[in-house]
C-alpha cells in the first residue's frame, strides 16, 4: 500500500502523543513493505522532502506557533490545511490517515481522497462534545460543530481509546464505523534506559496546562508531607501554567520537595527519571489516551490518575493492579499517594506485564489490517 499520514507537526521535532503514533506506525509500516509518506509543517532543515528511516516526510509549509496563550492556535490549523491541499493532490495513495485534530485538515484530507479516489481514515485521539464550552465559553458552540461535522466525513475511524469510541457514539458516529486500535510503547527501547542518578518517589510529565491538574498534585503533595516530609517529586514538561505552579510551590512551602525538570527533548531522559521513582502521577481530566502513564507502567511505576470521563488514562488502569484511581481532590490524591508509597514494597503491581500488550508492532499490524479492511469496502 502507499499510505500517507496527515499531521501539521512532525515527531520527533515536536514531541506529543498523536505525532509519536504517526511516526512509530509509519517506520513500523515501512520495514512491513508498504510505502509510507507524512505530510506535516517543515520542522526540518535542508529539503522539504526527506527520508527518515525508508518514512518520506513531506514539509508542506514552514512551521507556524501552535498555540495562542494556552490554546491551539486555529490560524495555524488553518494554514497547514491549505497547504497540505496540493501535495495531497499531486500523487495517488491507497489510503490517507488523518489525525482528527485540530480538525480543518481533515477537509482537506476528504477532498483528497475523493478527488483521487483514496481510502480515507479518521484517527481519532480526543472527543471534546460539551468540553468546547469549557474551553472557549459560548464560542465553543462553534468548535462543537465542527468536531461534530468531521466525525462525519469517513467511514472508515480509529479511535485510539475506548473512552474516545464512547465521545465518537455520543456525537452520532455510528459503533460499527469505529475500531479502537490504541497508542503503543517500545517495550524493548525502554528496558535498555538506565535509571537516572536523581531518586524521587512520584513524578509527573506533561504539558503544564489547567486541564492536567498540576496545581491539584502540588497541593496532594503538601497534605503528603505532613506525613512525610522528606517526599520527593519531579515534574517534567513546560506551559502556561509553570509560573502559577511555581509560586504555588512557594506558597505551599514544598519548593524543596519538587523539583521542575522543565521540557526534555530527550524521551530517554524522561524515561530515565521515571526509573527512579516510585509512582506516576497523572491527575489530568483531559487525556485522549496517555501515552506517557503506559511508559511509566513499561518502566514499572504504579499509574495514580483522576476519575473523570475524559481522562482516558483510566482505561489503562485495574485500580489495584497496575495503579490506583481515585477522586479528583487534593486529599483522596494525597492518600493514593501515600498508598502506593507505604505498600509499593509489599504489594506486587503488575505495571510491567501489562505494559508489554501494547507493543507499536502489535499497534502497526492491527492498523495495517485495518487499512486493508477499508479498502476492501
Amino acid at each position: 500500500m502507499r499510505i500517507a499520514y496527515v499531521y501539521d507537526v512532525v515527531y520527533p521535532y515536536v514531541v506529543g502523543g498523536a505525532q509519536k503514533r504517526v511516526w512509530e506506525l509509519a517506520r513500523r509500516l515501512t520495514a512491513r513493505g508498504h510505502e509510507v509518506h507524512v505530510f506535516g509543517m517543515k520542522h526540518w532543515d535542508g529539503n522539504s522532502l526527506c527520508v527518515r528511516e525508508g518514512v518520506y516526510l513531506h514539509g508542506v509549509c514552514p512551521p507556524r506557533i501552535l498555540f495562542d496563550g494556552d490554546r491551539r492556535s486555529i490560524g495555524e490549523a488553518i494554514f497547514f490545511a491549505r497547504k497540505v491541499m496540493c501535495p495531497l493532490l499531486h500523487e495517488r495513495f491507497d489510503v490517507i490517515d488523518c489525525q482528527n485534530f485540530p480538525y480543518f485538515p481533515s477537509f482537506s484530507s476528504k477532498l483528497a481522497s475523493l478527488l483521487r479516489n483514496s481510502g480515507l481514515v479518521l484517527t481519532w485521539h480526543e472527543v471534546w462534545n460539551d468540553y468546547w464550552y469549557d474551553y472557549l465559553g459560548k464560542k465553543g458552540l462553534v468548535g462543537k460543530c465542527v468536531e461534530r461535522i468531521v466525525a462525519h466525513l469517513a467511514n472508515n475511524i480509529i479511535a485510539v481509546s475506548e473512552t474516545t469510541r464512547k465521545g465518537l457514539e455520543e456525537i452520532g458516529v455510528p459503533r460499527n464505523l469505529v475500531r479502537v486500535i490504541p497508542n503503543g510503547i517500545d517495550f524493548k527501547a525502554i528496558e535498555a534506559v538506565a535509571s537516572a542518578n536523581e531518586q524521587s518517589d512520584i513524578i509527573f510529565a506533561g504539558r503544564l496546562i489547567k486541564e492536567k491538574n498540576v496545581d491539584l498534585l502540588m497541593r496532594a503533595i503538601s497534605l503528603v508531607k505532613t506525613v512525610k516530609p522528606d517526599i520527593r517529586c519531579i515534574v517534567i514538561g513546560d506551559g502556561p501554567e509553570r509560573k502559577t505552579l511555581e509560586r504555588l510551590m512557594k506558597a505551599l512551602d514544598i519548593s524543596e520537595n519538587v523539583r521542575m525538570k522543565g521540557f526534555l527533548r530527550d524521551g530517554d531522559e524522561v524515561l530515565s527519571f521515571m526509573k527512579s521513582a516510585k509512582a506516576f502521577v497523572l491527575p489530568s481530566v483531559r487525556e485522549g489516551f496517555g501515552i506517557v502513564a503506559l511508559e511509566a507502567n513499561a518502566c514499572g511505576l504504579p499509574i495514580i490518575t483522576v476519575k473523570h470521563p475524559r481522562n482516558a488514562v483510566c482505561d489503562l488502569v485495574e485500580h489495584g493492579q497496575n495503579g490506583l484511581v481515585c477522586q479528583l481532590s487534593d486529599r483522596d490524591l494525597a492518600d493514593s499517594i501515600l498508598a502506593v508509597l507505604t505498600n509499593g514494597n509489599t504489594q506486587r503491581w503488575e505495571c510491567v506485564r501489562r505494559a508489554q500488550e501494547y507493543g507499536w508492532n502489535n499497534v502497526a499490524m492491527m492498523t495495517e489490517s485495518f487499512y486493508y479492511e477499508s479498502l476492501a469496502k
